[in-house]
């Protein structure tokens, strides 16, 4: 068997926000690059890089993956190891992260479901079989920018049967982007709202709720400290991201000030980056996203690495369904596995991309037992949507 044909595909769906009663409905769009993997045998797997921010970086992306394809025809598809390393050891003068970690990512989902479906069986299957029959996630409560706004989607979540749900009750009264990142700083408004809505959040919820809060990478070490600590009353989960990724020695700073558990590992690519924060103790948990980190294939070996040092994992998750049902594939064979991330309660969006819903219950998926990822993309929706240079300008 060989790998006839690689592409991407660049598409903008209809997107309800579903933003709860009483509230103007926005169906707005969302954009999501997949990558198809074509085989003379007949048989196509997929993968997907959704999570690049910007019109620039998606773009730039999706072309990346399409030259790398053509490179790797005539491969055999079944050589999952081998292709994850020529991919990687070519890239290694001009970085081995970032886009390289994206494109392999893409193509290395792909290939787990080809090799599902050769085989007949679901991936989880292919890496040693379940320890779970479901997969529990978190989601996001949309806009969170006040105590009342929290409250009602706090309730809808619950409702839904999560048992918990992540924020950033700052982030929208930040700079617009990742300006905030310059120097680091939290206005003390900011900071006392935040509050106020962390606060509202958990008297709605009650204990039993698990609160998760992303400080999205954006701070400086005292600031991060100082709003760590002061959200530690409202027993938070885990504080994500206190600081941005390019310094470990940053992130043990506030590790070592804290009071609340800390979670990173959403920008982190391949298993050597996580290696200090394993080694230096620098995370409560880690959130690898599959789709850039190195697909299938490195997820499962972080998991492991994880594992020696009894850490906890919950793949990071903000786009679409391939990222969700891969992510939730590797997860059914990890011990060491808390939640898996989602974007919303509601998954019900992805429908028109898939061709059976995702299963999703009480606030948890139940991977099916169809071979490979355990669904077909919807080619109809994929041509229809499909973006061209001439409407791509905010993909």
């Amino acid at each position: 068997m060989q790998i006839t044909n690689i592409r991407s595909w660049t598409v903008k769906i209809p997107w309800d926000h579903n933003p709860g009663a009483g509230e103007v409905r926005d169906p707005g769009q969302r954009a999501f690059i997949f990558v198809q993997v074509e085989t003379d045998a007949g048989l196509t797997g997929w993968g997907e890089v959704t999570t690049y921010p910007g019109p620039v970086a998606n773009r730039a992306v999706a072309a990346y993956i399409d030259q790398i394809g053509d490179w790797l025809r005539g491969e055999d598809p079944q050589n999952i190891e081998a292709i994850w390393h020529k991919i990687f050891r070519s890239f290694t003068y001009v970085g081995t992260r970032g886009a390289t970690t994206a494109a392999i990512s893409a193509i290395d989902i792909a290939l787990w479901d080809i090799r599902g479906k050769v085989l007949g069986q679901p991936i989880y299957q292919l890496l040693g079989g379940p320890v779970r029959d479901r997969i529990p996630m978190y989601c996001h409560p949309y806009n969170p920018t006040s105590p009342e706004q929290i409250v009602r989607s706090a309730r809808e979540i619950v409702d839904a049967g999560f048992k918990a749900f992540k924020m950033d009750p700052m982030i929208h009264n930040m700079p617009s982007g990742n300006a905030g990142y310059l120097d680091g700083e939290l206005s003390a408004e900011t900071e006392a709202e935040a509050i106020d809505i962390l606060a509202a959040a958990r008297a709605e919820v009650g204990p039993q709720i698990e609160i998760l809060i992303d400080a999205h990478g954006l701070y400086n070490v005292p600031a991060a400290v100082r709003l760590a600590n002061r959200m530690a009353e409202y027993n938070i989960h885990w504080f994500e991201e206190p600081v941005p990724p390019e310094s470990w020695k940053a992130l043990k700073q506030v590790k070592e000030q804290v009071a609340t558990p800390i979670c990173t590992g959403e920008r982190l690519h391949t298993r050597w980056e996580f290696v200090p924060i394993f080694e230096q103790g620098l995370a409560d948990f880690i959130m690898p996203d599959v789709t850039w980190t190195g697909g299938i294939s490195e997820l499962k070996k972080i998991a492991t690495m994880a594992e020696a040092y009894y850490i906890p994992i919950s793949p990071h998750d903000a786009s679409g369904p391939v990222n969700v049902m891969a992510g939730a594939q590797v997860m059914m064979t990890v011990p060491n596995f808390y939640k898996l991330e989602v974007h919303r309660y509601d998954l019900s969006g992805y429908n028109i991309l898939i061709d059976q819903p995702l299963d999703v219950r009480e606030g948890c998926v139940y991977v099916s037992e169809r071979p490979g990822l355990g669904f077909e993309m919807n080619m109809d929706t994929l041509q229809k949507y499909e973006t061209t240079p001439e409407n791509a300008a905010n993909v």
